[in-house]
């Protein structure tokens, strides 16, 4: 029987700013004294900066959806349209079946030398590691996803998911349309140009620490700004953005949850020093394969530990001295190899493939 949707709750207490607070706020960021002869401009353009927030200006710049969409006369912000343009061809390389065989490795590791740390990741090192060896192979095209660059790199930002997903599937759009938010100044959004190298790929390997018992905060931040990619909608139009009664009646009619990752093939290394790698990679695991996403084997995944319970200002000499952990990480890579190759010449088994889950989110 149809199910008429719910009104959405309220009852959380407002975020909105006060102009004084809202200007204070936003001129915060301009503290170099190297500003101070621009002190009537800045006043300038916090008062339009402070009109589009009171305003709610999300997307300032949109254009008619058109055809395609389940409402071609409806206002869809241009940063939306050219992310979703990108993961079209970004499918569409992934599908070529005559192009190379493309890997994506991610060091989800936080520390860099070109900032605080002053010294590289360990995780980095096994990515070049991993690099060497896909690289080598014939036929093969690697990407690098550095998520240290969030620490780094000025303006280089991964905003948080604001769970839409939790309110209605539907209400989760593909590419994700919360950022960028100009009204709150929620831009440089990194995941636009992050979502295409995931779709591009026929082979992923996450490479990340263990940080206080789980993922890094970067790699967390990107799993949690996937969630689009498992049951996303890939058409705002039907919820007219972010209507979020409507979407719950679109998700109570009938959501398929779409997969637009399923079949990639995946591997992992999570590496310690005291405590957590095997949770951590057991959980990376499993995030992976709920997407839909095939692990490349057991030799395609891995937990360790260097210099265990030893001092943190030797980690990299102890690395230099497990070459069997440095191994180890290259036939993660080997294997990963095998597998998209082998998926590639339709000799990749993976039981149960087709089949569908009778249960969906």
């Amino acid at each position: 029987m149809p199910q008429r949707a719910p009104e959405p709750r309220k009852g959380m207490p407002s975020p909105r700013l006060t102009r004084a607070e809202f200007t204070a706020r936003f001129k915060s960021q301009f503290q170099d004294p190297a500003f101070a002869p621009l002190a009537a401009d800045l006043e300038r353009i916090a008062a339009v900066a402070w009109d589009g927030y009171a305003k709610g200006r999300k997307s300032p710049v949109t254009r008619k959806a058109g055809p395609g969409f389940a409402d071609p006369a409806y206002d869809l912000g241009v940063d939306w349209i050219a992310a979703r343009d990108a993961i079209k061809a970004a499918q569409a390389r992934h599908d070529d079946a005559a192009g190379p065989l493309r890997f994506l490795l991610i060091n989800a590791s936080s520390r860099s030398e070109h900032t605080c740390p002053g010294e590289m990741s360990k995780s980095y090192r096994f990515i070049a590691m991993a690099r060497r060896i896909l690289g080598a192979a014939k036929d093969t095209q690697v990407n690098i996803l550095d998520l240290s660059r969030l620490t780094s790199e000025y303006g280089r930002e991964i905003h948080p998911c604001k769970a839409c997903f939790s309110t209605a599937a539907a209400l989760c759009h593909w590419p994700c349309s919360c950022y960028p938010n100009y009204s709150l100044g929620q831009t440089q959004d990194w995941m636009n140009q992050i979502y295409p190298m995931w779709v591009e790929a026929h082979g992923v390997m996450i490479v990340t620490p263990v940080n206080w018992y789980m993922t890094s905060s970067p790699l967390k931040l990107m799993i949690d700004r996937l969630v689009c990619a498992d049951g996303g909608n890939p058409d705002p139009t039907l919820t007219h953005g972010k209507d979020a009664r409507k979407a719950k009646q679109v998700e109570l009619d009938g959501w398929d949850y779409p997969k637009h990752l399923a079949g990639r093939q995946f591997a992992v290394v999570v590496h310690g020093d005291v405590e957590g790698a095997e949770n951590v990679r057991r959980a990376l695991h499993d995030w992976l394969c709920f997407m839909d996403l095939c692990p490349a084997g057991p030799a395609a995944e891995l937990d360790r530990y260097i210099g265990y319970w030893k001092p943190y200002a030797t980690s990299h000499d102890e690395l230099d001295a497990d070459t069997a952990i440095q191994a180890e990480v290259r036939n993660c890579a080997r294997a990963l190899l095998e597998a998209v190759q082998a998926d590639r010449m339709g000799k990749f088994l993976q039981g149960g493939a087709a089949l569908k889950s009778p249960r969906q989110k």
